[in-house]
């Protein structure tokens, strides 16, 4: 006989592919802001040669 009900493990599964996706997307979003950063740093470095 099969079960009745929902698919736990499917559920699951999915709510972990949304955690991974968060967790890679805040990764991307603060190497860029990083990057931005680093990058506005060096332009007012090289400002103050000039």
């Amino acid at each position: 006989m099969a079960k009745v009900g929902k698919n736990k493990n499917a559920k699951n599964k999915a709510k972990h592919n949304k955690l991974l996706a968060q967790k890679t997307n805040k990764k991307k979003t603060e190497q860029e802001a990083n990057k931005k950063r680093l990058k506005e740093i060096i332009r007012k470095a090289k400002e103050q040669k000039e």
